[in-house]
């Protein structure tokens, strides 16, 4: 009876569940996951929002591996994939750990960058020129920021997704692409909220009934009452280096302080779930790599 039950075929095209009704207490778990993080797409692109789907994902691959020891996995897995769908499979593996290493470089520099720049603003006296420049380089900084990250996003747009699945194809398989599919969607979130960039709207069920509630109510859930501490740093920044009073500039370098402090608080909180997720990220793709090799 398992074995009918993880060898039935999953249907993207008629569930918004992909995954069957299956007796092991795992896929019920896997499956509320996946519906967890779908409707969140369209949720705010905030720190804390970000940081929840990053635990929501935490979730999702710890029961993933435990899915993935279970012995009728490895043998459907191993026996019931082609080399097409294994090379789709240790592609979008690779592909996700490239893109959530690039996170983590991004989010490291960004917070050594702020320390710094609050460590100089503690010190600093009247106009000091080595703020300046700092605050200069923490800029240029950004930009090459921006460049990498705007890559790992087309490249997560125009690779990732199911335009290679076939009906036929197998549970276990189906399951494996959704999961990066919807690990996708988060590290596009994720790297919107670093290079300060909003991410596009998808068409969702709430989406199309925002449209027909009042306008406060839209506000409260929409994108106009986001706040991005990165976009705010690299406003005050801008601002306290073209202050030329000194009351001005005063002014200036305490809301700097207040933002810098605030967006390496947001950092931390995001490269600690971005780090746990990286190890997940190897331990699966780990896994895959042992069931195939037998």
């Amino acid at each position: 009876m398992a074995s009918s039950a993880l060898n039935q075929k999953s249907n993207f095209h008629t569930r918004s569940n992909s995954l069957p009704s299956r007796p092991h207490p795992l896929i019920p778990q896997i499956d509320e996951h996946l519906c967890r993080l779908k409707s969140n797409e369209a949720a705010s692109s905030s720190s804390p929002s970000i940081e929840e789907k990053l635990t929501c994902l935490r979730d999702l691959y710890e029961s993933v591996d435990s899915l993935l020891q279970l012995p009728l996995t490895q043998k459907s897995l191993a026996q019931q994939c082609n080399d097409n769908q294994v090379n789709e499979l240790l592609n979008g593996s690779l592909r996700l750990l490239d893109v959530c290493g690039a996170a983590k470089d991004a989010l490291l520099q960004a917070k050594e960058d702020t320390q710094e720049l609050q460590s100089i603003l503690r010190r600093r006296r009247g106009n000091d020129a080595g703020f300046t420049n700092k605050a200069k380089a923490y800029s240029a900084t950004r930009k090459k920021a921006k460049k990498l990250i705007n890559k790992s996003l087309r490249d997560l747009k125009s690779k990732c997704g199911f335009a290679h699945l076939e009906n036929d194809v197998e549970a276990t398989f189906s399951m494996l692409r959704e999961v990066e599919g919807v690990t996708s969607t988060v590290f596009e979130s994720l790297l919107s909220y670093i290079s300060g960039t909003k991410m596009q709207a998808k068409s969702t069920n709430w989406s199309l009934v925002s449209k027909l509630m009042p306008s406060k109510r839209i506000t409260c859930e929409g994108e106009a009452s986001e706040t991005n501490e990165f976009e705010k740093v690299d406003a005050v920044l801008c601002t306290l280096i073209g202050h030329k009073t000194k009351k001005s500039s005063n002014m200036s370098s305490e809301n700097a302080q207040i933002e810098l402090q605030k967006l390496e608080s947001s950092i931390q909180d995001l490269e600690d779930g971005v780090e746990c997720l990286l190890r997940l990220l190897i331990k699966t793709r780990v896994s895959i790599l042992n069931i195939l090799s037998h």
